[in-house]
């Protein structure tokens, strides 16, 4: 089956995307912070942020510095830590 064909080929007017599924373990910890993202409303579901939190991981190694390691730790507490919880905005001027 060409991607064209395929029923999770995404059509846009300029360029078709082909979609692969595959099934992977994360941590209880790396669900958590997916699902906190889901929840504050940085992504609309977990298809969504793992395919741009992989995506941001990506681009990330083939131009950054940091070793295999490193980025593999720091790909999915990096976006969590950068949150800043708006109840708190409050108490940064304490």
């Amino acid at each position: 089956m060409r991607c064209e064909d395929s029923p999770s080929a995404n059509m846009s007017k300029e360029k078709i995307v082909c979609m692969v599924t595959f099934e992977v373990a994360l941590t209880d910890r790396i669900e958590s912070d997916i699902d906190r993202l889901i929840e504050q409303g940085d992504f609309l579901n977990r298809d969504q942020a793992i395919e741009k939190l992989l995506s941001l991981g990506v681009s990330a190694q083939k131009t950054g510095d940091e070793s295999s390691e490193e980025l593999a730790e720091n790909l999915f507490t990096q976006a969590v830590d950068d949150q800043q919880d708006p109840a708190d905005q409050d108490n940064d001027s304490l």
